[in-house]
């Protein structure tokens, strides 16, 4: 019996902790900040993560819950944690067009630029033109790639965001720009039949990366 009792006293600890996450995971799914933030003050660590790897300040972000994001930016939780599809808290909140959680996350430290799919690239491709203002103005790199070496650029000319296009050419995004597959923001822009942004794209210097060359020595 006694040994029962020993393993049973090593097992609370983890029983309560699990007890305590899905208590969590129920209160991010209802919005009820009281109740998460009870938790934490009860002992939940603020930078626990799910199954998929978002922290709880990614869910406050993509579950909208400001007085939770609040405490967390308060208790100092980490700012950088990616998931594993590799967002940050910033990457959801630009690619949702939360611009006041974009601004918070920024200015209390949040990294704006890193390899992968960048929070300017997830604003581009929503057509959050505010967002990408903001974050070029604190830094996004404007020509940074994902993985396959498409930039922001294509994103917006891909979903016919024009007043992004128009944004990020005044910025002087780089319209010659060619991805791993040779093409450029001009090809993107064909696929979805957006000739406007096409021709601002000529207009600004860019071209088709699959145009024809012709072989004169046949």
């Amino acid at each position: 019996m006694k040994i029962i009792a020993f393993l049973f006293a090593l097992l609370l600890p983890a029983l309560a902790s699990a007890g305590a996450y899905e208590d969590m995971e129920e209160a991010l799914i209802r919005g009820d900040s009281g109740a998460a933030i009870n938790l934490i003050k009860r002992g939940v660590d603020v930078n626990t993560v799910d199954k998929a790897g978002n922290t709880l300040l990614i869910q406050a972000v993509r579950r909208d819950v400001p007085e939770l994001f609040d405490y967390l930016l308060l208790r100092r939780a980490k700012l950088n944690v990616r998931n594993r599809n590799g967002e940050t808290a910033l990457s959801l909140a630009a690619y949702t067009g939360k611009l006041q959680y974009v601004q918070r996350l920024v200015e209390a430290g949040a990294d704006v630029n890193f390899y992968g799919w960048s929070p300017l690239t997830y604003a581009a491709y929503n057509g959050h033109t505010a967002i990408v203002d903001y974050l070029l103005k604190r830094g996004a790199e404007i020509n940074a790639t994902t993985e396959n070496g498409s930039s922001a650029l294509f994103f917006a000319a891909r979903f016919g965001h024009i007043e992004v296009i128009k944004l990020l050419l005044k910025n002087k995004a780089d319209p010659t720009l060619a991805n791993e597959n040779g093409d450029t923001a001009i090809d993107w822009a064909l696929k979805s039949d957006n000739t406007d942004i096409a021709d601002l794209l000529r207009a600004a210097g860019g071209r088709s990366g699959k145009a024809l060359v012709i072989d004169f020595s046949k």
